[in-house]
């Protein structure tokens, strides 16, 4: 007990850096990403479809080969219009994930089970070079 009371700094200091090193797989855990190899093997093997979150400025500059654009704020709307089958795994993309993450909710609310988000977005499509199309 003396060594805990005298030490607790360290402790702590010890607490946080293991919290900080879990956060990631904490976090991939609860987002339900899906790797870069994850997703060409989704694509080529099962169909899946890959729906753009961006904005329609930024889906033109650069997005992955065959996506379809539907900005996140259209999602709701626009979502069973673009796929209609929603047993197809779908993967969600933006830039970096974040908007993907958001927009997984609202394609699970809606009845895509299959949904899930490409992890680190166009950023890690491009990273492990795969081909990335303009409009």
């Amino acid at each position: 007990m003396k060594f805990i009371l005298d030490n607790w700094q360290l402790i702590a200091v010890a607490l946080a850096s293991g919290g900080m090193l879990m956060w990631p797989v904490i976090q991939g855990a609860t987002a339900g990403g899906i790797s870069t190899a994850g997703a060409v093997q989704l694509i080529n093997r099962e169909r899946a479809i890959v729906v753009d979150v961006c904005e329609a400025d930024e889906f033109a500059a650069g997005h992955v080969g065959g996506a379809k654009n539907v900005p996140v704020g259209e999602l709701e709307k626009r979502l069973p219009e673009v796929v209609k089958n929603k047993t197809v795994p779908l993967i969600l993309v933006c830039a970096t994930g974040a908007r993907a993450n958001r927009a997984l909710a609202t394609a699970r609310k809606l009845g895509y089970e299959q949904a899930q988000v490409l992890t680190g977005g166009l950023k890690a499509w491009r990273e492990a070079n795969l081909p990335v199309e303009k409009a």
